[in-house]
């Protein structure tokens, strides 16, 4: 897949005034935190923690058709999102740090160490990007792309974080 020539790689690309008013958007920008000017992915990553602290006590069936969902709708608020701003994947597009988040706390164990473990585990494979993170991140562009870096990543944390569940 190759980029549009109409979508730049300058992720840090100014956002246009009153851009979060639309509802994509505001989604696409983790509810405003992609705007944070230090970390952005952090702190949308945040926002997952919140999600999931109210997405814990469900079914385990009922959390993944609802991350899924959350998932595939990334795909879309993403891309129309990057597409808008001309930027593929720009640094204030975090709902894929916010999906990644629930996705590397599949079956976790209850508890705020867990919760803590998984943030810290899904940021360093997220900002690290090792193979195939960083293989997704360059070579798979629109939604998809901008999706699926965070879903290997997420993939990354949350096996090391079930290993270490078992292990304990």
């Amino acid at each position: 897949m190759t980029q549009p020539e109409s979508v730049i790689n300058n992720k840090k690309t100014p956002i246009p005034p009153g851009f979060w008013k639309t509802p994509v958007h505001l989604l696409a920008l983790g509810l405003g935190t992609g705007y944070v000017p230090k970390l952005p992915g952090t702190a949308g990553t945040l926002v997952g923690v919140l999600l999931y602290i109210f997405m814990q006590p469900l079914n385990v069936m009922i959390y993944l058709v609802i991350t899924s969902a959350l998932f595939l709708l990334g795909i879309w608020l993403c891309g129309k999102t990057a597409s808008d701003l001309g930027v593929h994947d720009h640094t204030s597009i975090v709902w894929d740090e916010i999906v990644g988040y629930l996705v590397t706390m599949i079956m976790a164990p209850a508890g705020w160490l867990w919760i803590i473990l998984g943030f810290i585990l899904f940021r360093l494979f997220d900002i690290c990007k090792p193979w195939p993170v960083s293989w997704a991140d360059k070579r798979v562009v629109g939604g998809l792309g901008i999706m699926l870096d965070d879903l290997i990543a997420a993939v990354y944390a949350m096996l090391i974080l079930q290993i270490t569940a078992y292990m304990l």
